[in-house]
C-alpha cells in the first residue's frame, strides 16, 4: 500500500516595483532566495500573464513599493482580487539596496528584491518582537471614503488654483482698458459688468478685450465648480460622521482635506507616530531647520490640526 504524500508549497514574498509601463516582480522565499525574477506589461495581458507566472506559490503575500502612488493601479487591482498586498516605502527598500552587494546600483530587479526583502525581514521581525507593533507594513485595502475626500479635496484646491491665476490675469487686462482697474476682490458679474462698458480702439484693445472676455467666462464657470465642489464635500464629511466642521474655522475643503490625508487612524499604532507624520511631534533641529526641513503639506496639515481637539481611534 503506497503512502501519498502531501507537498507543502512553501510561502513566498512577491517584491514589486511598479512602473507606468511595466512591473518588474521577484519571488523570494524566507531565507531571501530568489525563485523567479520577470518583468511585465501593466496592461490586462501582462497581469494575466503575472499571476499565471506566480501560480506554483498558492501561499504569496504581495510587496508594492509605493502602493500609493506609483503602485496604486497594480496593488489596488491585486486586492480586489483578494491578494494579500503590503505597502512598502520607497526609503526602506533604499535603505536594503545601500547595504547590499553591487554597490547599491538602482535597477528594476535590484528594486524588486529590495523590496521582497523589507517584506520578509519585517515579517520575520514581527513574529519575535513583544507585541509585534511597529514591524509590519501597512497592508493595502481597498480604497475607502477617505480616498473619494482626499480626492475631491485635490480637485477643490486645484480649482482655487486655477481660479486665482485667471483672476490675476483679468485684472492685469482690466488695468490696460480701464484707468485704476478693478477692485481687488472681483466676481466673474462684476468683471463682467466692467468689461460691457468697454469701447476698445484698435486692434490691441479689442484684442485684450476678446481675451479679457474669455476669461471672464472661464471665471464664471470656475465659481460654479468651486461652489458644487464645497457642497459635495460637505456631504461627504457630513455622511462621514465627522464633526470636524463643527469647529470655527473649519469649512468643508478643510474638514475633507484633515479625514482625506488621515485615512483611518488606526493605521498610526501609538498617539507618537501620529504626531510625528503630521508634523506636531518635537524634533531636534534649530527653527531655521525646522524651517527649512518642515514639508509644505505637513506645515498646512498642521494649521489646521491646531484647530481641532486630539482624536481618538477614530477622527470624528
Amino acid at each position: 500500500m503506497s503512502v501519498r504524500r502531501s507537498v507543502v508549497v512553501p510561502a513566498v514574498v512577491i517584491g514589486i516595483d511598479p512602473h507606468k509601463r511595466s512591473a518588474t516582480i521577484e519571488v523570494v522565499d524566507e531565507a531571501e532566495q530568489m525563485l523567479l525574477g520577470q518583468r511585465f506589461a501593466t496592461g490586462t495581458d501582462g497581469y494575466r500573464a503575472m499571476l499565471a507566472a506566480v501560480s506554483a506559490w498558492p501561499r504569496r503575500t504581495w510587496a508594492v513599493e509605493g502602493a500609493n502612488g506609483a503602485g496604486r493601479y497594480l496593488a489596488q487591482r491585486l486586492v480586489a482580487d483578494g491578494q494579500t498586498v503590503l505597502d512598502v516605502p520607497p526609503k526602506l527598500s533604499a535603505q536594503v539596496r545601500a547595504f547590499e552587494t553591487g554597490h547599491g546600483r538602482k535597477t528594476d530587479a535590484t528594486d524588486a528584491h529590495a523590496i521582497a526583502a523589507v517584506a520578509v525581514r519585517r515579517r520575520r521581525r514581527r513574529l519575535v518582537t513583544k507585541d509585534g507593533q511597529g514591524a509590519g507594513l501597512r497592508v493595502v485595502t481597498v480604497d475607502d471614503e477617505s480616498v473619494a475626500l482626499r480626492l475631491l479635496a485635490d480637485r477643490r484646491d486645484e480649482l482655487g488654483v486655477r481660479k486665482t491665476e485667471v483672476v490675476n490675469r483679468i485684472h492685469r487686462l482690466l488695468g490696460e482698458l480701464i484707468g485704476g482697474g478693478a477692485k481687488r476682490f472681483l466676481t466673474a458679474g462684476q468683471a463682467k459688468k466692467l468689461l460691457d462698458g468697454v469701447v476698445p480702439v484698435g486692434p490691441a484693445a479689442l484684442m485684450r478685450t476678446q481675451l479679457a472676455a474669455e476669461l471672464v467666462e472661464e471665471f464664471a464657470a470656475i465659481q460654479g465648480k468651486i461652489r458644487a465642489a464645497n457642497r459635495q464635500l460637505q456631504q461627504l464629511v457630513v455622511d462621514s460622521g465627522s464633526h470636524l466642521m463643527d469647529l470655527y474655522g473649519i469649512g468643508p475643503s478643510s474638514a475633507a482635506r484633515l479625514l482625506g490625508d488621515v485615512g483611518d487612524i488606526v493605521r498610526f499604532p501609538t498617539r507618537d507616530h501620529f504626531a510625528s507624520w503630521n508634523g506636531t511631534a518635537p524634533i531636534d533641529a534649530l527653527p531655521s531647520v525646522t524651517a527649512a526641513t518642515t514639508s509644505t503639506t505637513v506645515r498646512a496639515f498642521h494649521r489646521d490640526l491646531r484647530r481641532r481637539p486630539a482624536c481618538g481611534r477614530q477622527l470624528r
